[in-house]
């Protein structure tokens, strides 16, 4: 993983500055996460714990993380144990994936005691572990008995042991040529598998990044590298010892060109070229701010909003079967003129044609040249009912297309207002925001409004952000909400934006009846193109209008507008500029 024990030994640097402060506050966001506030002479910090398999970590955050309304038994015993204790020293052995979190604290008697708080980095196995002063285990966030590890079971009571550890090289201890040399005498295996195994602390993304310098893009077997090779690897080694040394390590944060997050590491990345998009954080802990914050909304979102999303999927594969049948139906009535043409030609021939008959060879007089054709009969029919017959079923052809063309009309407006609820939900930063959207959906019929247990969450303004000019811009969270905004909370002269036929928030730029510059409409283009299911594309259309252009149609579902007098705008999203313009 990413997070190695170098990059946790900077984490480490970084947080030293806050031996001495007091605990302040203790959350459990979630069942693999604790976020300890903690009170200095500067300030409130916070630090987030993470246990989780693929996203373990500790780091200073900013992040706006939203509490359960009952805290956790794990949470409870923290608040016990450390309220208002004060923190006192941070450990690290070697390069190890653990650091020790050190608290004096005042136990039920008022005595003072030291408990240790140890973070665990390892992948699945990663754990959060309170320890009092005789090394014993007070409880972990993890409870792993003995039916999970018989080799290191955590359980309240029991002392606490290291997690069993192979002896390898230190890149912040010993010499890059040793270390070298050492990679060198591994057989069989590819360089950066080999630095894996002989040095300690490194992630697969450094060691690829070692390699990609090494052999100039060429991949490199252990033993069998050249001289020169070994020298630049050696020499590769030594400037990152340098950057670290000297307090300015390249923290990089990878994503791919659709802007997914995938790697992040202490010094910068080459190896991908252009298939990955880089950016520089100012810190250890920003890096993982940046690279987790957004990840782990989503992923919390998710899991509180599972049924809506399987509701929405569900819903949205109905209606497109169902649209599908019928766009069928519509087909085979695209021949009903053909019916009313051999009715047409039936009744010009009645006098050729006889009862019992099983098909009519007529003159097609509709057709250039008059080209004899042949007309299917029914033989138990009389000429004249065989032609009432055709007329019938055009007339019911006739009605059905037009019934079903109002059907697959409706039909597509339902599924674009699906899939503008389902890019809300994806978009959902708060319990209050997920509420607004299952009161949307049952408004609409789609499922039954329960009761709510206790007091329901608070209804989140509008999000609001301040262009370059000082203008300021909202954008709804739901369709509910974008009603409200461009409805009630908006003026005639007030500039209303939205990604061209793709489903996204209403945007509105408070104009005070003054014109805003290009540079603000611009910058409220990208937040509306941000703020859609476009928000990893590049060139969006976004269309704008004033206020007094933008109707509701009669009986639209929620967010559904119609608009005139609109020009379009083509943006690229951008993350940084949308973070640096929002009103915090």
């Amino acid at each position: 993983m990413a997070l190695d024990g170098i990059f946790l030994h900077l984490i480490k640097n970084e947080l030293e500055p806050l031996i001495g402060s007091r605990v302040d506050r203790i959350h459990q966001p979630s069942r693999e996460e604790l976020l300890i506030s903690l009170r200095t002479r500067d300030g409130a910090y916070r630090l987030l714990f993470n246990t989780g398999a693929g996203t373990a970590r500790v780091h200073a955050t900013r992040a706006e993380i939203e509490n359960p309304k009952v805290p956790p038994m794990f949470c409870m015993l923290m608040r016990k144990q450390l309220s208002s204790g004060k923190l006192v020293g941070i450990r690290q052995d070697g390069l190890e994936r653990i650091l020790f979190f050190d608290f004096d604290s005042s136990n039920e008697l008022g005595d003072i005691c030291r408990l240790t708080l140890a973070i665990e980095i390892m992948g699945r196995h990663s754990n959060l572990i309170l320890i009092d002063r005789q090394g014993k285990i007070i409880d972990s966030i993890k409870r792993v008995g003995q039916d999970m590890s018989q080799v290191r079971p955590i359980l309240p009571g029991i002392s606490y042991t290291m997690p069993p550890r192979e002896p390898r090289m230190s890149l912040l201890d010993d010499d890059p040529a040793e270390i070298v040399s050492r990679i060198r005498a591994v057989k069989g295996m590819k360089l950066p598998k080999a630095m894996m195994n002989v040095m300690e602390g490194i992630s697969p993304v450094f060691a690829r990044e070692a390699e990609f310098f090494a052999g100039r893009g060429r991949e490199l077997a252990a033993e069998s590298h050249t001289d020169d090779e070994a020298d630049r690897l050696a020499f590769y080694l030594k400037k990152t010892v340098s950057e670290l040394d000297s307090g300015e390590p390249h923290y990089t944060v990878l994503r791919t060109q659709d802007g997914i997050f995938k790697d992040f590491c202490f010094t910068e990345i080459h190896q991908y070229g252009t298939l990955m998009v880089t950016s520089s954080a100012a810190s250890a802990c920003e890096t993982l701010d940046r690279f987790y914050s957004e990840r782990d909304r989503t992923a919390r979102m998710k899991q509180r909003a599972q049924d809506l999303f399987r509701l929405l999927v569900n819903t949205s594969e109905r209606i497109s079967r169902r649209t599908s049948n019928q766009k069928l139906e519509l087909k085979e009535c695209a021949d009903r003129d053909k019916l009313k043409k051999f009715g047409d030609l039936i009744m010009s021939n009645l006098y050729r044609i006889q009862k019992g008959d099983t098909e009519a060879l007529v003159e097609d007089y509709y057709s250039e040249g008059s080209p004899q054709i042949s007309i299917p009969l029914e033989a138990r029919l009389t000429p004249s009912q065989n032609a009432q017959r055709y007329y019938k079923e055009y007339r019911k052809a006739d009605t059905a297309e037009k019934k079903l063309r109002e059907l697959i009309a409706q039909g597509e407006q339902e599924l674009a207002y699906i899939d503008s609820v389902f890019d809300a939900l994806t978009r959902a930063s708060l319990d209050a925001d997920i509420e607004d959207l299952r009161l949307e959906l049952a408004e609409q019929g789609y499922i039954k409004r329960g009761k709510v247990k206790g007091k329901p969450p608070k209804v989140q303004p509008p999000m609001r952000f301040r262009s370059s000019d000082g203008f300021e811009i909202r954008v709804g969270r739901s369709n509910r909400q974008n009603d409200r905004l461009t409805f009630k909370d908006s003026e005639k002269l007030d500039i209303w934006l939205h990604v061209k036929d793709i489903p996204g928030s209403h945007t509105l730029i408070v104009t005070g009846g003054e014109t805003p510059p290009e540079r603000t409409v611009q910058e409220a283009a990208v937040i509306a193109a941000y703020h859609s299911k476009a928000r990893t594309s590049s060139q969006v259309p976004v269309d704008y209008t004033l206020i007094k252009f933008v109707k509701k149609p009669a009986g639209a579902k929620p967010g559904m507008v119609i608009f005139t007098n609109n020009r379009t705008l083509y943006v690229t999203p951008d993350e940084e500029t949308v973070q640096k313009l929002a009103v915090k």
